[in-house]
């Protein structure tokens, strides 16, 4: 990067200002790296508070009316809702922004194959936001694996511990609840570790078979005397789901983090923002305010009688070229926590916390911990640092023009997608699927 270029600020667009695209963005700007100069979204709560945060940027309710406005811009941020990202991205590609794309990069394997050939056909930069290669975490297992500290990978474990109130929010009273509205619970939340098994390893993914479904989180298993709506259920207290209790705790640390004068930031700091997930229920900063909200909202539903339909807990096996083969889990019935790991070498075995891991020698029979210095990063879904460098990587290719920097080209990102495709296709028929084909 030449000097010139060190100086010079990527000048972002901003299509969905919720809380990953503020974040995002927020990030972004006070590296002093970029400057927002536009954004568009349709939300009044949202639309206002992006204006505060970056008042010389030009508003737009609708992204249509942002691209055809020809507001100055190197790149965009596209973080809209999971079925809303595709045609922001062809028409941004086609204008030539260089692109990062929250995941899902599409609801359908057409699509996603749409943006892929848009982006190579006019030559930009995609970054889709595969944030967990990105961790310090990440970086030291794989420098352990690449530098042939286990041997050769022959199998992989790993666990995506989505967390019983996580589960309860977005994939049961929330945005991701319906695949018909969003994508598979595997693609919604668990895109980020099928893409990430496959970088570990280095190889890409040539058989999937998987099951699961939805087994707890429905009306069956409503308890007797259960009301539609927590704030009018007797047995609430009781109910390990219950709204009141979830999001008046996160109140209290949102105030509690802001020094009791109004709200904790979404991402982790001070400055009156709330947390999330409440900040995706409600802006007050009240008890008797958080009450209404969850009275005139989804999130105060009893999770036994919703609409939801996305599965609670799967289980996935890969086969990787080579015949390296890795277990993946998710379940919504843990508590909250970073992922856990287990690779089996042919010379050690690495444990893994989402912290640090321990490696044992089968030549010594000693055990290393390695520290990796996770830092907590804006914490905008409990990737540690992961989102923060996602950007800095996507300013700087950006800024340089190289883009090797960003750490899944086009195909590469679309793979953990097939990859998902194909482990539904194999939950919902019992068969053996091939994400590239046979």
């Amino acid at each position: 990067m030449t000097p010139a270029q060190e100086c010079s600020p990527v000048r972002l667009l901003i299509v969905g200002a919720g809380s990953r695209g503020s974040g995002y963005a927020r990030y972004a700007t006070a590296t002093g790296r970029a400057v927002v100069t536009g954004f568009a979204d349709p939300d009044p709560r949202r639309a206002a508070d992006a204006a505060r945060e970056h008042p010389e940027a030009t508003a737009f309710a609708d992204w249509r009316d942002l691209a055809a406005a020809g507001v100055p811009a190197d790149a965009v941020v596209i973080a809209t809702q999971d079925a809303d990202h595709v045609e922001p991205a062809l028409a941004f590609a086609s204008a030539g922004l260089h692109i990062l794309l929250e995941k899902p990069m599409a609801t359908n394997e057409p699509d996603a194959r749409r943006i892929v050939e848009a982006v190579r056909r006019s030559g930009v930069i995609l970054a889709v936001c595969h944030v967990l290669r990105y961790t310090s975490y990440t970086a030291g297992v794989k420098a352990l694996v690449d530098d042939g500290l286990l041997g050769d990978v022959i199998a992989v474990q790993h666990l995506e511990p989505v967390g019983w109130w996580h589960q309860a929010h977005s994939f049961v009273r929330g945005n991701w609840r319906r695949e018909a509205r969003a994508v598979p619970m595997l693609l919604a939340k668990s895109g980020h570790d099928l893409d990430w098994l496959s970088y570990i390893v280095g190889r890409p993914v040539r058989k999937v078979s998987s099951f699961g479904g939805l087994q707890h989180f429905r009306p069956e298993n409503r308890p007797a005397g259960a009301a539609d709506h927590c704030l009018d259920c007797p047995v609430e207290p009781d109910c390990p789901y219950s709204a009141p209790r979830l999001y008046l705790r996160v109140l209290a640390e949102s105030l509690a983090d802001d020094g009791g004068s109004g709200g904790g930031r979404a991402d982790g700091g001070s400055g009156g923002r709330l947390h999330w997930p409440l900040s995706v229920v409600t802006a007050e900063r009240t008890p008797a305010g958080v009450l209404d909200a969850l009275r005139d909202s989804p999130y105060g539903r009893c999770v036994y009688t919703c609409d939801n339909d996305v599965v609670d807990h799967q289980v996935v096996n890969l086969e990787y070229e080579g015949g390296t083969t890795a277990s993946f889990t998710m379940t919504a019935f843990t508590a909250m926590g970073p992922r856990r790991t287990r690779i089996f070498g042919s010379h050690g075995q690495l444990d893994g916390d989402g912290m640090t891991a321990t490696v044992t020698d089968f030549r010594t029979g000693t055990s290393t911990v390695h520290d990796f210095g996770m830092a907590a990063g804006t914490d905008l879904g409990g990737h540690g640092d992961g989102d923060d460098r996602l950007v800095d990587a996507f300013l700087a290719a950006v800024s340089s023009g190289d883009r090797t920097l960003v750490r899944s080209d086009p195909e590469t990102s679309l793979e953990a997608h097939l990859t998902a495709w194909a482990a539904e296709r194999a939950r919902h028929n019992s068969t053996v699927e091939y994400p590239w084909g046979v």
